[in-house]
């Protein structure tokens, strides 16, 4: 692969390691934080790369995650390449600005190191921010181990700059098992990756004297449903960027990624969709599920935001039995990734039996013997083509089992 693609050595990185050199080969021009686990080393590597003189730019260390994606607001407004990144807490005080960004169409990347949420007060991964943050009008991707972590926040800045989007983005990986791991990664030579990004290019930078402009005014009834309209119809009409990014990454690199990743599909009578590390850990359930005369694939998702419906239907569309995993607390309804996931499936013919694991919170591990639990339900569910057990379940939960039909 070195030969062919131009690559550097492989460098043993963390996911934080990884994002924050992708950052630093993006020569951004403002990064705004505040530090909090586990996303910290993202932003503290950056200033170091910049303290060491690696770098220009300006860092800007705030007084509160509020305040770090205020100035990522006011930076991006004054046509400035900018990015950060923040956890769990962080995030949800973040939330307010998210929605200014957006609005205003900045292109901001945002790498958001998913951890749980109080109270109470727990500093491990779970998707709890990211489902959070999944309505704030960012296009959202999704990251699973320390190489993708810094592929993904490369594509971020060619996806969120384009001028046919101009929306802010998200990269998410999870805390501590990605964001704290060492793992190989290969890095693009500085040279080129800062080429595959290209030259930031401001589309009516705000804060211009020459040709003042007034933004985020009042709109009230007779335009606020139009500019929110325009806003969530340029992030559905995202995807042919996204998918031509992932195109353009792939030939330059050699690494192939889908909107919708699918492994062992073609034959599954029982497919698993999860998201972030969890992936790989089912990837490897379904082989040893295979082993025992079960056929089992597994379907994940890069893009939370826009939703790929067309995408994962057709992923889905020849199962019998279908488990969303969500690593999140739901708080009194299914989990966010079962119904969006069903809404994809009724998009299409099939109909599959579908069911709903919650799991992981807090950091809480999903072992190898939880997923094959679920296959064996599912197994149940495929071969007597309805549901076993109840449609949501709680797994790897002490105490008597949850669970919710």
């Amino acid at each position: 692969m070195a030969e062919k693609y131009e690559l550097q050595e492989i460098e043993v990185w963390d996911g934080n390691m990884a994002a924050s050199h992708a950052l630093r080969q993006a020569q951004i021009d403002v990064v705004s934080a505040y530090p909090i686990t586990p996303s910290t080393p993202i932003v503290q590597n950056y200033a170091s790369f910049l303290a060491d003189g690696y770098i220009d730019g300006e860092f800007i260390m705030v007084e509160s995650e509020h305040a770090a994606m205020s100035g990522c607001v006011g930076a991006a407004a004054a046509g400035g390449r900018v990015a950060t990144a923040t956890s769990s807490q962080g995030f949800a005080l973040m939330v307010e600005v998210l929605y200014q960004a957006s609005g205003m169409r900045l292109p901001i990347v945002l790498n958001v190191v998913n951890r749980a949420l109080a109270s109470p007060l727990n500093v491990n991964g779970d998707h709890s921010d990211m489902y959070l943050g999944r309505d704030a009008g960012w296009i959202n991707l999704c990251t699973y181990n320390p190489q993708e972590a810094y592929d993904f926040n490369l594509m971020a800045f060619k996806i969120a700059e384009d001028y046919d989007v101009r929306i802010p983005t998200m990269v998410h990986q999870d805390g501590f098992i990605c964001s704290h791991t060492a793992q190989s990664v290969r890095p693009l030579k500085d040279e080129v990756a800062y080429k595959f990004i290209g030259d930031y290019k401001p589309k009516n930078a705000m804060l211009d004297f020459d040709k003042p402009a007034t933004y985020g005014a009042q709109t009230e009834e007779d335009w606020h449903f139009e500019h929110k309209a325009q806003l969530h119809n340029a992030i559905m009409n995202s995807m042919p960027v996204i998918e031509r990014t992932f195109k353009e990454f792939e030939q330059l690199t050699g690494r192939k990624y889908s909107v919708v990743e699918e492994y062992m599909t073609d034959d599954a009578d029982i497919i698993l969709v999860s998201l972030g590390t969890t992936v790989e850990s089912s990837q490897i359930a379904a082989k040893k599920a295979r082993e025992n005369g079960i056929k089992v694939g597994v379907v994940s998702i890069r893009v939370l935001r826009p939703f790929p419906y067309e995408a994962l239907g057709r992923a889905l569309s020849k199962a019998k039995a279908v488990a969303f995993l969500d690593r999140s607390l739901p708080a009194g309804a299914m989990g966010m990734l079962f119904n969006e996931g069903v809404s994809a499936i009724y998009k299409t013919d099939s109909r599959p039996v579908v069911s709903n694991y919650i799991y992981g919170l807090g950091g809480r591990d999903l072992t190898q013997n939880n997923l094959q639990e679920i296959i064996s339900e599912l197994n149940n569910d495929a071969k007597n083509g309805k549901i076993t057990h109840a449609t949501q379940q709680f797994i790897g939960l002490r105490g008597p089992k949850l669970g919710y039909n």
